[in-house]
């Protein structure tokens, strides 16, 4: 059986909240600060073709409301290291660390994640990098990633864009 509502798609331009570049909600009125509502808007994260929106379904219709943000719409709210790596979204999403696809650009540091909706960028925040502080050597002006004895080089790149996806 599908769907008989109606799909209301807003494009980013009418949008009128934002994410911006460390994670947080914005709206006219400043940052989000009510914890409900922000869970609620990083939970409704979708992507498509046509890049990120908010899903959400009424009695009457859905909802997609592609917003505007920085670099990637997708971060790192937690790290769990033990044999190997998972990472919280703030999506909610859980996914393994891949030392592999780990990228740095001015200094932050990207997770690239392969995902049916194409070659997504993860952004790891400055709380989960504290998390993940104990297993990041720099050596000369490289870093890696250790794990498990385990040495992994992660490359250096000038913007995202300059960076294999």
């Amino acid at each position: 059986m599908t769907d008989k509502r109606p799909l209301r798609t807003i494009p980013k331009e009418e949008a009128v909240f934002r994410l911006d570049g460390e994670g947080r909600w914005h709206n006219r009125h400043g940052v989000f600060e009510h914890p409900r509502i922000i869970a609620f808007f990083h939970a409704a994260i979708r992507w498509d073709d046509k890049g990120f929106y908010l899903y959400q379904e009424t009695g009457d219709y859905i909802e997609k409301v592609y917003f505007p943000y920085q670099d990637t719409a997708l971060f790192v709210f937690d790290v769990e290291i033990k044999d190997t790596g998972m990472l919280r979204l703030n999506t909610g999403r859980r996914v393994p660390l891949e030392p592999s696809r780990l990228l740095l650009v001015k200094e932050r540091l990207y997770q690239r994640l392969d995902d049916e909706a194409g070659d997504l960028v993860i952004k790891f925040t400055e709380r989960s990098l504290m998390k993940l502080a104990g297993h990041l050597q720099e050596t000369g002006n490289r870093f890696q990633l250790v794990l498990n004895r385990h040495h992994y080089p992660i490359p250096e790149y000038a913007s995202l864009s300059d960076a294999p996806g």
